[in-house]
């Protein structure tokens, strides 16, 4: 019972940390038209809705609406396998940072850990302390681990395996191979002896982020590592809802084109990125921040009753 009752304090002092900060706590419908539209994007379907996979929608239109900071622990259901560290259903804190640049969220984020956790953490036999974090570009990671100019060779898969020194696998496009790369070359380096903020992805995996003024090739989305786990994911709010379409629109047609057809299009949400503020938003995986805090080592063992 000890790591479940870490988790309840990890909670009230996730709920602390931003009350003290000025945000509002939000709850928002779980069940919903459009949960989301990524690529691979797998969700549950609850009648004539789906579960969500992220608050990320509804959390937008409360600030569009003029909700101002805010912040919500989320129950989210992906459909993806179990493993050691990812369960189908789990908690997400998601917050919104008014008028904060990629800078900002970094600092807050950083600071929200070491508020909520020792100055040392050891989770699945590595440690990391939480005195000073490490700030490396997409670009710097893939030419330290790869070997391979990834901005370059965008859009280049051949390119992009032969500067990996990699075979290019039957039907991997360039995205494909970006992420087994990452996967299986940067990633194993990332958030060890010190917490990793992976900066300035590609342009292709903006997703909902804004692209860099100072750099188009790039977008300004950060994902931050601990003790070699992807802890979170942000973004510096793309508010173009012009350049979200089309997005969307190029995501849908791939997505389709894989899985078969699903949810419309969320127009309302669209509605919402034209009237957002000037903004930027992190989701973070809370169990694996429990998991941290209590040392676990597999998901399992800080979810009260875990369904494996």
């Amino acid at each position: 019972m000890a790591p479940l009752r870490r988790r309840n304090l990890l909670a009230a002092g996730v709920r602390a940390f931003f009350t003290a900060r000025g945000y509002t706590e939000v709850e928002t419908p779980y069940a919903v038209p459009a949960p989301g539209e990524e690529v691979h994007l797998r969700a549950r379907p609850a009648g004539r809705l789906w579960l969500h996979t992220s608050p990320e929608f509804a959390m937008k239109k409360l600030l569009a609406g003029g909700a101002g900071p805010i912040f919500q622990l989320a129950r989210v259901w992906r459909e993806e396998p179990w493993s050691a560290t990812h369960a189908p259903e789990f908690t997400m804190l998601e917050w919104y940072a008014l008028h904060a640049d990629m800078g900002a969220l970094m600092a807050e984020s950083f600071a929200l850990l070491q508020a909520v956790l020792p100055p040392e953490v050891t989770c699945r036999g590595v440690t990391t302390r939480l005195d000073a974090p490490e700030y490396l570009s997409v670009a710097e990671a893939f030419s330290r681990f790869a070997g391979a100019d990834v901005l370059a060779t965008a859009g280049d898969a051949p390119a992009l395996a032969a500067q990996a020194g990699a075979r290019l696998r039957e039907g991997e496009d360039w995205e494909d191979l970006f992420f087994r790369l990452l996967l299986e070359r940067v990633e194993p380096h990332l958030g060890r002896e010190r917490a990793t903020f992976l900066t300035h992805w590609p342009a292709a995996q903006a997703a909902l982020a804004r692209r860099s003024p100072g750099d188009p090739r790039v977008a300004e989305r950060f994902e931050l590592y601990v003790c070699g786990m992807e802890l979170a994911n942000a973004f510096v709010e793309l508010t173009d809802a012009r350049e979200q379409r089309a997005r969307f629109i190029a995501d849908r047609a791939r997505r389709h084109a894989l899985y078969g057809p699903d949810w419309p299009l969320d127009e309302t949400f669209l509605e919402a990125v034209a009237a957002l503020p000037a903004c930027a938003g992190i989701a973070l995986g809370f169990d694996r921040l429990a998991m941290l805090a209590a040392g676990a080592r597999r998901i399992a063992d800080v979810l009260w009753l875990p369904d494996e």
